[in-house]
């Protein structure tokens, strides 16, 4: 994540991670549905407000890293070497964000995600949005030259690679299978 840079930022993003803290300790304990947003912000000792002027919805707080994952998977495209290929880049990225994923940590919260439908919309939704940022940042970008159609479908597969990733057996086998039906999508795609 990046680490902001003024004192004033600095304080926010602490509240915010309190307050993410919090909530997934709390859900955690006492199971997703049974704690209200007003349970978080007692536990936080912050406002209501306050924990709404960081996250727009209480499933929000269970993915407090949304924008960290969306801007990790962009960057991957835009941040690359000029004479790295995109998908070696992209699988690599995409690798790293399944080993969080399915750290022994992050069980819980994945069975937490899994027995929630209200969490399971919400992470479905933000993997639209992700997808369309990532098309967006493939297409936007002048060496790859591909149609909005490709730049879409690749965005949508590398999404998609992650999520089966993380509810696999063999993570990394599902991620390598994934993009090696990425790369001869993307090389058929080539002007």
């Amino acid at each position: 994540m990046t680490e902001p840079s003024g004192r004033r930022e600095r304080k926010k993003a602490a509240t915010r991670q309190k307050i993410a803290d919090t909530a997934l300790r709390l859900f955690l304990e006492r199971g997703y549905e049974a704690v209200g947003i007003r349970d978080v912000a007692a536990e936080a000792d912050v406002a209501v407000t306050t924990v709404f002027a960081h996250f727009a919805a209480k499933e929000a707080l269970v993915f407090a890293r949304d924008q960290d994952f969306e801007q990790r998977l962009t960057r991957a495209v835009t941040d690359r070497p000029p004479h790295e290929p995109l998908i070696p880049a992209l699988h690599r990225e995409v690798r790293a964000l399944v080993r969080h994923c399915t750290a022994e940590d992050s069980a819980p919260v994945r069975r937490m995600i899994e027995g929630s439908p209200a969490l399971r919309e919400y992470e479905e939704s933000m993997s639209l949005r992700h997808a369309q940022a990532l098309a967006e940042a493939l297409a936007a970008d002048p060496r790859l030259s591909r149609s909005a159609t490709a730049c879409r479908a690749t965005a949508r597969f590398a999404i998609d690679a992650y999520a089966l990733a993380c509810r696999a057996d063999d993570p990394g086998a599902t991620v390598d299978e994934v993009f090696r039906m990425i790369t001869a999508a993307w090389e058929a795609t080539a002007p």
